[in-house]
């Protein structure tokens, strides 16, 4: 009986030749992160107490994205904190405003096929994009990482996301994961391995298929991955990193479940407010009106999230009822917009572009919503007071969706608008 990839990663961090699902065991870590909510500010009184330090500052990224730009003297003082932290225990691998932790976390190359990648964030598992096993933990989790080098788990079982056919034009990965998500639920993959893969996958962008991984937290699943492929090792080639592709799952591995999806199928969706799962086809809305749209985090403001919106909005303009507002994954997100047009399309549309970071997305940042707000967002939760008030209404929706709503004022399937000249 074979192992699957996830099980290939555990097996080789706990030095051991095979695991099973559901064994408990201690394992090595290859790299951590840190973000400014998550990190110092709550860990390093503890270090201090314990007298201890950093296991190894080249295996841990820092990141500051959660309170950038710094609107309080409290966030200003959380941001100088990390920064402090990172120059006593001499973290190189130290970003502020570069962008979002999990973007840069592939972005840059940090995470790579077969690592045991932890991070103290619920959505790190976007990085199993990377073919990775890239788990999300708490603080005092974290705590013991950073001091140690390893942590335990349990051997999650796996589920195989078996994705054929290809993606029509104007649907989008967040369009098929929130289909799965409203197919199975927000703890349909409970402490499961979602690993992706089939000729859909294959068709996919490491940036696409990022937010496949990315919202695995939000069906319950300890983590996603994508296995690597050419398109992985290619992305890192791009980086000037060597990698190959490896680890894979064996042909006889044993999955818990499998579920199938016929890409060619899905169309675009959204999640109704406060339950991401509520999700129903745009053909089936009733074309709610919308005060705000948001391109923003992790999930939907790399830079192919950028352009999706600047083909549904090159030549037209933002509504007068709306305010679009732009808040981009990372600078090199912005930085290549900005190259090749992108963001003055965005720009002469009437989007108003926020600083990089996570934004409204949190709660935390600018863009947040006023009550009786109705909004439409690239994000990836929409639970009551998620991104501001309570009493506002948050829709989640692809880049395409929410360029189109905020060019009509209310949400509609932006292939009508894609590919019709204004």
């Amino acid at each position: 009986m074979g192992m699957t990839v996830a099980e290939k990663i555990i097996a080789r961090a706990a030095h051991r030749d095979r695991v099973q699902p559901d064994e408990i065991l201690w394992v090595d870590v290859d790299l951590a992160m840190m973000h400014d909510s998550s990190g110092p500010r709550r860990i390093w009184p503890a270090l201090e107490r314990l007298e201890m330090g950093v296991w190894d500052p080249d295996r841990v990224v820092l990141v500051c994205d959660h309170y950038v730009p710094a609107n309080t003297v409290a966030a200003a003082e959380i941001l100088q904190t990390t920064r402090r932290f990172a120059n006593a225990f001499g973290i190189t691998r130290f970003h502020e405003a570069d962008g979002i932790a999990h973007t840069l976390m592939v972005e840059k190359g940090y995470a790579q096929p077969g690592m045991m990648y932890l991070g103290s964030d619920s959505h790190t598992c976007t990085a199993g994009v990377m073919g990775c096993l890239a788990l999300g933990v708490g603080s005092t989790d974290m705590l013991g990482i950073i001091t140690t080098g390893q942590t335990w788990l349990r051997v999650p079982h796996s589920i195989r996301v078996q994705v054929d056919g290809e993606l029509s034009t104007g649907v989008t990965a967040k369009d098929l994961i929130l289909t799965i998500i409203g197919d199975k639920g927000m703890d349909g993959g409970l402490y499961r391995v979602l690993e992706f893969g089939g000729s859909g996958i294959d068709a996919m962008s490491v940036q696409e298929r990022s937010v496949l991984t990315n919202m695995c937290a939000e069906i319950g699943a300890k983590t996603g991955i994508v296995p690597s492929d050419r398109i992985t090792v290619k992305h890192l080639a791009s980086l000037g990193i060597d990698a190959d592709e490896s680890p894979t799952s064996e042909s006889d591995a044993v999955y818990e479940q499998v579920w199938n999806y016929n890409a060619t199928d899905v169309e675009p969706v959204v999640a109704r407010p406060n339950r991401h799962d509520d999700v129903i086809p745009i053909s089936s809305l009733d074309a709610p009106a919308v005060t705000r749209a948001y391109i923003g985090s992790c999930t939907g403001a790399k830079y192919e999230d950028l352009a999706m919106a600047a083909e549904v909005l090159r030549g037209r303009h933002v509504a007068e009822t709306v305010l679009l507002q732009i808040a981009p994954a990372s600078r090199e997100a912005l930085q290549q917009a900005m190259d090749d047009g992108t963001a003055q399309a965005l720009m002469e549309a009437g989007a108003h572009f926020l600083s990089t970071g996570c934004g409204a997305c949190p709660g935390i940042g600018a863009g947040i919503l006023a009550a009786g707000e109705v909004s439409i967002s690239t994000t990836n939760r929409n639970f009551r007071g998620r991104m501001g008030s309570p009493e506002s209404s948050l829709y989640l929706g692809s880049p395409y969706s929410v360029a189109a709503a905020a060019v009509v004022g209310k949400i509609i399937d932006a292939r009508e608008l894609i590919g019709d000249s204004p």
